[in-house]
């Protein structure tokens, strides 16, 4: 069993029963003591569990934030998933805003590869996402980056982030989130990258939200948004149909995504036009 399969079964432990032990863990996984140790050892430096004596418990309300690469291989199907169904909410001549995050990295590369989204226009605090788009090399695929302070979770955020958003109005704005919940909402371990979000949430038309299962449940440090506020919620089929259940009774739609049965789509080639940075006032230029 690859180590990503073993980090997937922990965390779906931690998941459904609040914390694993180690004895349990050797026979269900069928390897040594020192390996469980090693990957709780991993994915407590992700900031994805506690580690305790005997075992590992979920982390509650942490202030931990993994960095971007740590929580890119994590439920990659399912965040792929996420990805292809979000895509089709997007239509050509709107404009939309994508926050931080790796699904939400997974949108911007699913908008790159289909030329039927043009024109479009993209504003965002994600250097990762920038970076997508700016590959495509289209331009009528216009980026608009915002400036900042860069967080672990390469988003870019603070005082000068808010006020390049502050007076922009978009049609949609894409959300990932540290953990969702009926009873927290929408939450993140950063406390500047929650003001940011709560600034995407406000100039947009529609809110929604892309979290995969591995999310909910989960609390970060601070809440950026209620789950009432969300006009969509994208997640996966592996969502037990109890929280589907509860989540429909809060969000106005819910979209369930399946594992995709095909490889990601692919990026375009970089051209030479840099994303165009937002201006201090707000404004956007074509």
């Amino acid at each position: 069993m690859l180590a990503s399969q073993r980090h997937e079964r922990i965390l779906a432990g931690l998941r459904d029963h609040g914390a694993v032990r180690i004895a349990d863990l050797t026979q269900e996984l069928g390897v040594s003591d020192m390996t469980v140790r090693r990957d709780l050892l991993e994915l407590a430096e992700q900031g994805l569990l506690r580690k305790v004596h005997g075992g590992a418990v979920s982390p509650q309300a942490t202030s931990h934030e993994p960095g971007f690469e740590a929580k890119s291989a994590l439920a990659l199907d399912e965040k792929r998933a996420i990805a292809r169904a979000a895509v089709r909410l997007v239509s050509p001549g709107s404009s939309i805003a994508l926050s931080a995050g790796t699904t939400t990295h997974l949108l911007a590369v699913e908008i790159a590869a289909d030329p039927r989204l043009r024109p479009l226009t993209v504003v965002t605090n994600s250097l990762p996402v920038a970076e997508a788009l700016y590959r495509a090399g289209d331009p009528q695929l216009e980026t608009v980056l915002t400036g900042g302070s860069r967080t672990p979770s390469d988003a870019l955020v603070g005082p000068l982030t808010e006020a390049a958003l502050a007076s922009l109005r978009v049609d949609q704005t894409f959300l990932g989130a540290h953990g969702v919940s009926v009873e927290a909402g929408l939450t993140t371990p950063n406390l500047d990258e929650a003001a940011t979000d709560r600034a995407l949430v406000a100039i947009a038309g529609r809110t929604v939200v892309l979290a995969d299962h591995t999310k909910w449940r989960t609390t970060g440090l601070s809440v950026f948004a209620r789950l009432d506020q969300v006009d969509v919620l994208v997640t996966d089929d592996a969502l037990p149909a109890s929280d589907q259940e509860a989540a429909r009774d809060v969000v106005e739609q819910l979209v369930v995504a399946s594992p995709p049965d095909g490889p990601p789509a692919p990026q375009s080639q970089p051209t030479q036009t840099p994303p165009t940075p937002a201006p201090q006032d707000g404004r956007t230029s074509r």
